[in-house]
C-alpha cells in the first residue's frame, strides 16, 4: 500500500479535487522484482514469503536458525541481521519481542539499508526505536514506513502521525473472520488435550 502511495491516492479521491493529470503525480515504487528482507521467518514469515514470490521478489531473510531447503525454496539466508539490511528494499519484520531484538532496527542498522527503502512492521513496535524512524522518514533515507504495531499502543506519536509517507492500521494483522475462528478452535484444541491428561500443543509458559 505505501509502495504505491495508497493514504495520498486515497485522500485525493476523497477529497473530490482529482483533477492532476501530471505523469509525476503520486509516483510510487514497484514491488515486482525487487528484494525482500524478511526478519524472522518463522510460520508468519514464511507465509509473507509465499506471498511475495507471487510478485517475483527476491527473498533474503535472517532468523536464529537457518531453515531447511525445503522450507527456505531458495530464499537467501543471513546469519549477521546487518548483512540482511544492505539487500532489503523492503524489510518486513516478522520477530517476536525479546530482549535480543527490542530496538533492532535503529539510526546505525538503518544507514546500512538502501536509500529508500521500505519498512513494514507487522510484528512488534518494540523492534524499532521510533525516534530514529522517523527521522530517516524525514531524511527520506527510508521511503515510507508501513505499521501496525506500536511501542506505546493505543497511543501513538503525533510526529509519526503526521508524516505523509506512512501507512497505519490499528494492530490488526490477524483481524479477519477466518483467522479470529482458527484462534477460537485452537483454543478449544487446547483445553480438549489438557483435560484429557495430554499436554496442549500450543503452551504460553
Amino acid at each position: 500500500m505505501q509502495a504505491r502511495r495508497a493514504n495520498g491516492a486515497n485522500a485525493l479521491v476523497r477529497s473530490g479535487n482529482w483533477n492532476d493529470e501530471s505523469p509525476t503525480g503520486l509516483l510510487g515504487t514497484e514491488v515486482h522484482g525487487k528484494r525482500l528482507g524478511i526478519y524472522g521467518m518463522g510460520r508468519i514469515g514464511q507465509a509473507v514469503a509465499q506471498r511475495a514470490r507471487g510478485f517475483n521478489m527476491k527473498i533474503h531473510y535472517h532468523n536464529p536458525h537457518r531453515l531447511p531447503p525445503e522450507r527456505e525454496q531458495g530464499a537467501t539466508f543471513y546469519e549477521n541481521p546487518d548483512d540482511l539490511l544492505r539487500v532489503s528494499d523492503f524489510l518486513s519484520f516478522h520477530s517476536p519481542a525479546t530482549p535480543d531484538t527490542e530496538g533492532f532496527l535503529n539510526s546505525s542498522r538503518i544507514a546500512l539499508m538502501p536509500d529508500g527503502a521500505i519498512v513494514v512492521n507487522a510484528a512488534r513496535g518494540t523492534l524499532i526505536v521510533e525516534a530514529d524512524l522517523i527521522a530517516a522518514l524525514k531524511s527520506g533515507k527510508l521511503a515510507a514506513a508501513g505499521l501496525d504495531v506500536y511501542p506505546n499502543e493505543p497511543h501513538v506519536s503525533a510526529e509519526l502521525r503526521s508524516l505523509p509517507n506512512t501507512f497505519f492500521t490499528p494492530h490488526l494483522g490477524n483481524a479477519t473472520i477466518e483467522t479470529r475462528n482458527q484462534m477460537g478452535f485452537l483454543i478449544l484444541d487446547n483445553f480438549d488435550a489438557f483435560f484429557a491428561g495430554q499436554q496442549p500443543a500450543d503452551l504460553v509458559t
